[in-house]
């Protein structure tokens, strides 16, 4: 697997640890940042994920800022995409059981070091389960 990951300021330091988590277990990371605490913007961020995930390049992506709010907002106006916010490993689980989401969103000024590493794993590998859901999320987009 590869994914696609991204942040804002507000996100970098759990960014940096999510990846290096991600490449120690063998996924590949394509970062396209941001690559430090400086104020920027966080739409600029969320729109380089959910386009690369939108047209295929990735299968899945993951996204950081404040509160996750906003990035979840910005990735989810982009076609095939079905971003989750998940600060807790529940939403994480059934963000994948039954919504087959494709980018986790976490907020960085909400959660731990840790949590995001239980939740980057938890989202990781909870698979989708399909059935009844897959009829509801092949109603999501509009034509």
């Amino acid at each position: 697997m590869k994914l696609i990951v991204g942040s804002d300021h507000a996100g970098y330091p759990i960014k940096e640890k999510v990846s290096a988590f991600l490449q120690e277990r063998g996924i590949a990371v394509e970062d396209v940042g941001t690559y430090g605490e400086e104020s920027v913007d966080y739409t600029d961020f969320g729109k380089k994920v959910a386009r690369k995930v939108s047209d295929g390049t990735f299968e899945r992506g993951i996204l950081i800022c404040g509160t996750g709010l906003g990035m979840s907002m910005v990735a989810n106006r982009f076609r095939g995409v079905r971003a989750a916010l998940a600060n807790d490993l529940f939403s994480a689980i059934m963000s994948r059981r039954h919504n087959d989401s494709n980018i986790l969103v976490m907020g960085g000024r909400l959660i731990g070091d840790m949590l995001a590493l239980q939740l980057v794993e938890t989202w990781l590998d909870t698979p989708f389960d399909g059935g009844r859901h897959q009829r509801r999320m092949e109603k999501i987009d509009i034509d």
